[in-house]
């Protein structure tokens, strides 16, 4: 069995289902460019590939069943229970869990190994790839004018890249940052 791709295929089921907080959206632009630049990152600087997979994929899942309040914590256990039912290695299961818990900025401190780190970096990079969804999120979900939602979305973007950590994440998606903060002067 592959386990990445049978996660990876839950969720972007999850994503499909009417009751997805923020319908099919999230799969083809926050998780599928989230797993390609975690892939890379692990490539370049080490990690269990499969635990950073795994937690790539479900990283969010809380925020697509249950919505965004606390989606850290509901992620890890919908995490917990899906593995079990692949009986996946309880050990491992602890590992993405922990990449889950701490995916968030507001976790920052709590990360201890290069798994979680480049959990958290691969999601703050995926946001230079859905600079639509950023808007998206301030007009639909927060309400905000043309003028705030700019100003939210480059706030945003500059506190996504003043938190990444690796040399290698800046590498990667620099062009992209000094793109986004010309176009949003």
């Amino acid at each position: 069995m592959d386990i990445i791709n049978e996660i990876k295929d839950f969720v972007e089921k999850e994503c499909r289902k009417p009751s997805s907080r923020y319908g099919y959206e999230p799969f083809p632009f926050h998780f599928v460019p989230m797993a390609s630049y975690a892939e890379k990152l692990a490539d370049e600087l080490g990690g269990d590939k499969e635990i950073i997979l795994i937690a790539c994929w479900l990283h969010d899942i809380g925020s697509i069943v249950h919505g965004r309040e606390d989606h850290h914590i509901t992620g890890a256990r919908i995490a917990e229970e899906k593995l079990k039912e692949f009986q996946y290695p309880e050990e491992r299961i602890e590992l993405v869990k922990k990449c889950i818990l701490n995916h968030r900025s507001s976790q920052e401190n709590g990360r201890d190994s290069i798994e979680e780190q480049i959990v958290a970096e691969a999601d703050a990079m995926s946001n230079f790839d859905n600079i639509a969804g950023i808007f998206k999120a301030a007009f639909v979900y927060e309400d905000k004018d043309q003028g705030e939602a700019k100003d939210s979305a480059r706030k945003k973007l500059e506190q996504k890249w003043n938190r990444l950590h690796f040399e290698k994440s800046k590498e990667m998606i620099k062009s992209k940052f000094e793109a986004a903060m010309l176009l949003l002067k």
